[in-house]
């Protein structure tokens, strides 16, 4: 089973317009690989903690619900833009979170006016960045799913 850690972005750019802004922005460089659908972008760029390779996929975000029943409301519903961060060959979960919480925080100090979330394995809301309320990291961690709305919702897009 792999984990994935994810950063989810609000931002008004297209997608294409984001994803020049990121390799710029997080020294990211473009991956060319078949399979890739038309609306996504691959990069790479050397693990800052540790000698490795970290993959980020640029993609609109899947797993946001249009028009969700109330208890199918997720904090990221409102991001349309999924950042997949993985590190390339192994499995070191703490690691490749070391390395998503790295980007998080570089795209966060770049661009203070998007709003961004960082999740783990999409199950654990563990940042939230919000222009008007600034950076909250959850303690004791949270879902981004409905049974925690009351904690999330203050510094998530609405």
């Amino acid at each position: 089973m792999s984990i994935d850690d994810n950063i989810f972005l609000a931002g008004d750019e297209s997608l294409g317009d984001l994803a020049k802004w990121l390799s710029v922005t997080l020294g990211l460089e473009a991956v060319v690989e078949a399979g890739l659908e038309e609306d996504e972008r691959l990069f790479r760029r050397s693990a800052r903690s540790g000698s490795g390779t970290v993959g980020v996929l640029v993609r609109p975000n899947g797993f946001a619900v249009a028009d969700p029943d109330p208890e199918e409301v997720q904090a990221l519903d409102r991001y349309p833009i999924d950042l997949r961060v993985r590190l390339v060959g192994t499995k070191d979960e703490e690691w490749q979170l070391r390395e998503t919480r790295s980007i998080f925080d570089d795209l966060v100090a770049a661009r203070p006016d998007v709003p961004a979330l960082l999740v783990h394995n999409l199950d654990t809301l563990l940042s939230a960045h919000l222009p008007e309320a600034g950076t909250h990291t959850f303690d004791p961690l949270i879902t981004p799913d409905a049974e925690d709305i009351a904690t999330w919702r203050p510094w998530v897009v609405g």
